[in-house]
């Protein structure tokens, strides 16, 4: 599952670079309308010319069914920037829209050829506006691509709890230990990428994302301190030099483990 969100989370980032291209030859075109091109102008206008005209439709349906999934109360009005609300009776800077653009209309010119209105200033003001609601959805895809994450992630980790009480459960206290240690390290890990926090040490422990997080203001010290002796407990699991953990110190790890998965992101 989580492949198939990354890759729709890809095909999100495509639409949205091709409409930012599509905004581009639409802002040269204004920019270079009227004018006389030098070679220079020439050369940067021919790189995306035509660029909106090729692409609009394609991306405007693949555009559309994203904005349906994900923010569908948007969806009337990314249409209507499109196609109008079918209500005109004639053609004007208020009921001017896109597929006007797209089938060759254009604003009618009075005797010095002057434009009765900006026809092309209006469909930029149209499809930024469509660029833009489709990157609010974007950014809703994001907060559910993460919330899913997370509870997949909580599930997996629920599982492997469940087999360190089985194991406490039948006297097996170090790898009862051992295993609500790496999950603890798994997810202090998933937090520090979660917020942007790179650890320089090639083969970090729970000690140094303990401390990454607490420096970046993740959580408080007291926070710090509860995780740290969740870490010295993990130790004593791991290295059978030092004295042998307890059944309560392993029943205090798992239940501390298990508080921090659900209450740290």
């Amino acid at each position: 599952m989580s492949s198939n969100l990354e890759k729709y989370k890809k095909d999100l980032e495509r639409l949205n670079t091709v409409g930012k291209d599509m905004v581009r030859d639409l802002f040269m075109r204004k920019e270079f309308e009227g004018k006389k091109l030098s070679k220079e102008d020439k050369v940067k206008k021919s790189s995306l010319e035509n660029y909106f005209e090729e692409h609009y439709q394609k991306w405007f349906t693949e555009s559309i069914y994203v904005i349906r999934q994900l923010i569908s109360e948007r969806l009337t009005e990314f249409e209507v920037l499109y196609k109008g609300d079918g209500k005109r009776k004639g053609l004007n800077s208020h009921n001017y829209n896109i597929q006007d653009w797209l089938v060759g209309r254009r604003a009618s010119a009075d005797l010095y050829g002057k434009k009765y209105y900006d026809d092309l200033g209006i469909v930029i003001m149209n499809f930024r506006t469509q660029l833009d609601i489709l990157e609010s959805a974007v950014a809703r895809f994001e907060s559910v691509l993460f919330n899913i994450k997370q509870i997949v992630q909580a599930d997996l980790f629920d599982s492997e709890l469940d087999e360190a009480k089985e194991l406490l459960k039948n006297g097996y206290l170090r790898a009862s230990g051992a295993i609500a240690g790496v999950i603890l390290e798994k997810h202090l890990s998933e937090v520090c990428y979660n917020h942007s926090i790179k650890i320089a040490k090639e083969d970090p422990s729970i000690s140094d994302y303990n401390d990454a997080l607490k420096n970046n203001n993740v959580f408080d010290i007291p926070a710090w301190r509860y995780i740290q002796r969740l870490a010295d407990i993990r130790n004593l699991c791991d290295h059978k030099k030092q004295r042998e953990p307890s059944e309560v110190e392993i029943n205090d790890l798992i239940n501390g483990v298990e508080k921090i998965t659900k209450t740290i992101f």
